[in-house]
């Protein structure tokens, strides 16, 4: 099965590459958002600080909200999705694929360009880290609760919307929780209880998505 894997990442890559416009678009929407707030705030740094987690966060959610329609509506178009579905791979492992393609080119770049815009709000060295690393693991958790929401939704009319529905409830946790973190490393706290919750999270994410996204292609194309 690890091949079978492999080859669903590889191609997921090479298919987000080659559409540079739909992978660079959440990720430009989420540095817009998020550097809205200190040009119409000003410079008072004690506000940023204060405001900084909760407008970081709630940026990344849409962000990656943004990006999840692109998750399987192209295989679904060039017919990729039915081979996935007549393939004698198991199809969880097929999507488990795609998933991690999907977060290594919407997630990790996200990841990485949130302490970039996080100096805006004047954060220091501790907390651009913990950002960095509560990120990674968020936007991990991102990917595979809306992968479930993505197949939901695939086909039909005002599909955006339906994935913002059917996954911004379970995506909110990780909101709180990372927006936490943030907070604690901010006033000299440990992140980690909240890292650890993220890490969870992210670990049940990955055990149980890829099941139920791939129950949810099947019904779907049904």
């Amino acid at each position: 099965m690890l091949p079978a894997y492999l080859h669903a990442v590889r191609c997921g890559l090479l298919c987000s590459l080659r559409q540079p416009v739909d992978v660079s678009s959440p990720l430009v929407f989420f540095v817009m958002v998020t550097s809205l707030f200190p040009l119409g705030i000003g410079p008072e740094k004690a506000l940023l600080l204060r405001i900084a987690p909760g407008i970081i966060w709630a940026g990344a959610l849409l962000a990656s909200l943004l990006a999840l329609q692109r998750l399987f509506e192209p295989d679904l178009a060039d017919g990729t999705l039915e081979q996935m579905l007549l393939s004698p791979e198991p199809l969880v492992v097929l999507a488990a694929g795609k998933i991690t393609a999907h977060w290594m080119t919407s997630g990790v770049p996200l990841a990485i360009v949130a302490p970039v815009v996080a100096l805006q709000y004047g954060l220091d060295g501790p907390a651009l880290g913990t950002l960095l690393l509560s990120a990674l693991l968020g936007t991990l958790v991102f990917s595979t609760i809306g992968s479930i929401g993505a197949a939901l939704g695939l086909g039909s009319r005002g599909g955006s919307l339906l994935i913002a529905l059917l996954v911004m409830p379970l995506q909110i946790p990780v909101v709180i929780l990372g927006s936490g973190a943030l907070t604690a490393s901010l006033t000299g706290m440990t992140p980690a209880p909240y890292l650890m919750l993220l890490g969870a999270l992210a670990c049940v994410a990955l055990a149980l998505a890829p099941w139920a996204t791939a129950a949810a292609l099947r019904l779907s194309q049904e």
